[in-house]
């Protein structure tokens, strides 16, 4: 490869490891002192489906409920324009009960609204929503660190669990900071990030283990500048075609995966960064050599030697 077309992405590693712990000290300090907001699949509420005969007005509903004591209430709609779905963060018959009756007393004069359904969530099964969902996060790093010890070699797993680590503090510090809720779909938007990333991360590693056995007398820091430059127009169109979908999501998905597009779109950004300066930043820090993947490059051999 010619070198006047590498980008020297690793020349700016100490910048990148500067903006990084700013991103995370800021992270780590809201999750400590605001920390999540839980939403209703956390903490417990209740959950009222109601269908209207024409078009419901949310802004109007939202008006209602506040009056009613129940500013955080969400309203949205729910498959079409004249269903509504009311999340409240506070649990019992009751309160469906009395939200419907505001509801139905309101429109009495304009036509029939309908509930449709109503849902309750307790507190308990919260806690337990909120430690499977933590659960589930650590194991999904750990089987990442396994995978890529397996499939690459151990400096390379811990490359790949820092970024994700990295990845997942920053958005659960951004919901922090501003208080965003946090729901299930949030906690899967979250598990996604992890999967696009670690992706991501992984066909980096596959063109520096590449590189590490073609290019034999360059140094390990101008095989990541190469490997990083190679791949650098597939990692852009990923995440620019993953982005214009997120968007979409986002500006006009509704305000039921609001907050999960947006967990998303924050994620894409940050884990195409990490990619290229935290996971390969942190082979240069371990002192990432062509010996570490000798092994690896022997199997490949007897691989080959195999083929007809």
């Amino acid at each position: 490869m010619n070198s006047e077309k590498i980008i020297n992405f690793m020349g700016r590693r100490y910048l990148a490891v500067v903006f990084s712990a700013v991103m995370l000290a800021v992270s780590v300090g809201a999750l400590a002192v605001k920390g999540l907001n839980f939403g209703l699949d956390f903490t417990g509420g209740t959950l009222i489906e109601m269908h209207y005969p024409e078009t419901a007005d949310l802004e109007a509903i939202r008006t209602q409920l506040r009056d009613q004591g129940y500013p955080s209430a969400i309203v949205a709609n729910f498959g079409s324009d004249q269903d509504v779905v009311i999340r409240i963060q506070a649990d019992g018959e009751k309160v469906g009960d009395q939200v419907a009756a505001v509801l139905v007393e309101s429109y009495a004069s304009e036509g029939e609204v309908i509930r449709k359904r109503t849902e309750y969530v307790g507190s308990q099964i919260g806690d337990e929503f909120a430690n499977d969902g933590g659960l589930g996060m650590l194991f999904a790093l750990a089987v990442v660190m396994v995978y890529v010890a397996l499939r690459f070699q151990f400096k390379f797993s811990v490359g790949a669990v820092v970024a994700l680590v990295h990845d997942v503090t920053i958005v659960l510090g951004m919901f922090a900071l501003f208080q965003l809720d946090f729901d299930l779909t949030v906690l899967a938007a979250v598990l996604a990030v992890i999967g696009y990333s670690l992706n991501d991360t992984i066909v980096v590693f596959d063109r520096v283990r590449e590189n590490f056995r073609v290019i034999r007398k360059a140094e390990p820091i101008e095989v990541i500048n190469i490997s990083l430059t190679q791949t650098l127009e597939r990692t852009l169109m990923t995440s620019f075609t993953t982005l214009l979908v997120l968007s979409a999501l986002f500006f006009v998905g509704g305000e039921l995966i609001h907050n999960f597009a947006l967990s998303l779109l924050v994620g894409i950004v940050v884990g195409t960064y990490s990619s290229i300066y935290v996971a390969a930043n942190i082979l240069l820090t371990m002192n990432i050599t062509k010996e570490d993947l000798m092994q690896i490059e022997k199997e490949g051999e007897d691989q080959e030697s195999l083929m007809p």
